[in-house]
């Protein structure tokens, strides 16, 4: 028996079985146990970063959100040290999470037309929660200019949307409330009845509310989907769905507002997770693969704010082709990567973590592939596109952005950088770019 096995089994006083590691999960373990045959899930912090106040918030969070309706797992036990780390013990909710297939499966078929009213009644509850102590509250623009500032690197994209969120910021609402701040597909438990349970609240906050608005519609949380609120309906019906129930939902343009600001918040955290892998603290595939998706989020900023549109690029793989390099024997170093690629996606794995892994493990590969093929050239062209504007660098660019001393080359400058994410995005996943925004 594990350390955490036999933990759960003294702290619950059952027999515990069938434990395992769930996947997901950027800060915190999730895992899936039975006790005594109950189904029940743990959140752990992991044990080298424990943050026990955090947990104690969160518990709290549960239960005020089910004072007044939130659809939340109930909580069995929590406290500050489990196998040497705070931790939650819930209630194993019925429904699926994943949402490539509540976006896809046929079963959800039935529920998901509605579930964009659905999740709209459930902000309005959400946003009547009492505030629990030791919430957060600060202004979340100063907060995230301020994140992105101290990590010194300059990005031209998000210049652009910094400029156009500090130009563009609608009046307060006036209203301040318990913001959930992650509020999005893949958060959601969801069964074909519909939402049975609001998940993961450890970036709760108080705040305005069209906060979480513009967060479940953010194009990253679609997965591919044309409709905004989570992929799976119109901004409308959300909104509709809030009124219902008796809120005061924000217009078109505060909700447009925050989803460039969510989009943004998304870019940022990207290239800080990425920062684990990059520093030696965590070196999980993930992480890695992280760092090459901040470029999705760089092009659907520019989609937000109406500075680009979607494209159809030619995968490089497509029509890439294998060239002798004696004196190495054959197969050549792009088949080999292909060929471990392969067998990463079609190996028997034990469990959805690993299978997980090795679906992000694959995807690294084929950025490989694609950089090896194209790098130089792409590095060239931006090279060139700098000069052009008279910089030297990327921080040069976003220097001259915030600093407005191009302003009057600005369609340039747009173009420019459109140009250097759609070279980044055809290494790291060229479908993105034909996404709808």
């Amino acid at each position: 028996m594990s350390a955490p096995e036999q933990a759960l089994a003294a702290r619950l006083g059952a027999a515990v079985t069938n434990l395992h590691r769930l996947s997901g999960g950027a800060s915190r373990e999730t895992w899936s146990f039975e006790a005594d045959g109950r189904p029940l899930i743990l959140r752990r912090d992991p044990p080298a970063s424990p943050d026990a106040e955090a947990m104690a918030r969160e518990a709290a969070l549960l239960a005020s959100a089910a004072a007044v309706d939130v659809p939340v797992p109930h909580l069995v036990d929590h406290g500050d040290d489990l196998a040497g780390a705070p931790y939650l013990i819930m209630e194993r909710l019925s429904g699926e999470t994943i949402p490539r297939r509540l976006l896809r499966d046929e079963r959800f078929a039935g529920v998901r037309p509605r579930l964009a009213r659905d999740l709209g009644g459930i902000l309005a509850r959400l946003h009547t929660m009492s505030p629990v102590p030791g919430l957060p509250e600060d202004d979340p623009l100063t907060a995230i200019t301020a994140y992105y500032t101290e990590f010194d690197e300059p990005r031209p994209a998000v210049e652009l949307a910094l400029r156009w969120l500090h130009e563009h910021r609608p009046p307060a609402s006036g209203r301040r409330t318990v913001v959930h701040g992650d509020f999005r597909n893949g958060n959601l438990m969801i069964d074909t009845t519909g939402v049975t349970g609001v998940l993961d609240w450890e970036l709760a906050h108080t705040g305005d509310p069209a906060e979480d608005f513009g967060w479940l519609c953010v194009k990253a949380w679609r997965f591919g989907s044309p409709h905004p609120v989570g992929g799976f309906g119109p901004r409308e019906d959300l909104l509709d769905g809030y009124a219902a129930a008796g809120g005061t939902p924000p217009t078109l343009e505060a909700l447009h507002w925050w989803e460039v600001y969510g989009t943004l918040r998304w870019t940022i955290l990207c290239r800080h997770q990425a920062e684990r892998f990059l520093s030696g603290s965590d070196l999980s595939i993930e992480y890695a693969v992280l760092g090459r998706k901040v470029c999705e989020q760089e092009h659907d900023l520019l989609l937000t704010l109406g500075l680009t549109e979607p494209a159809t690029v030619q995968d490089p793989l497509k029509t890439a082709s294998a060239a002798p390099a004696p004196p190495h024997d054959r197969p050549d170093a792009s088949t080999l990567i292909d060929a471990v690629g392969a067998f990463l996606l079609e190996a028997e794995q034990p469990d959805d973590r690993l299978r997980f892994h090795a679906r992000v493990a694959a995807s690294a590969l084929r950025i490989a592939r694609r950089e090896l093929l194209l790098g130089d050239t792409h590095k060239a062209a931006h090279q060139a596109r700098l000069k052009t504007l008279g910089c030297d660098s990327d921080a040069d660019l976003a220097k001259a952005i915030r600093e407005g001393t191009l302003d009057d080359r600005k369609d340039e400058v747009v173009a420019a950088v459109r140009a250097s994410i759609t070279d980044k995005l055809t290494v790291a996943n060229p479908r993105h770019l034909s996404l709808p925004g």
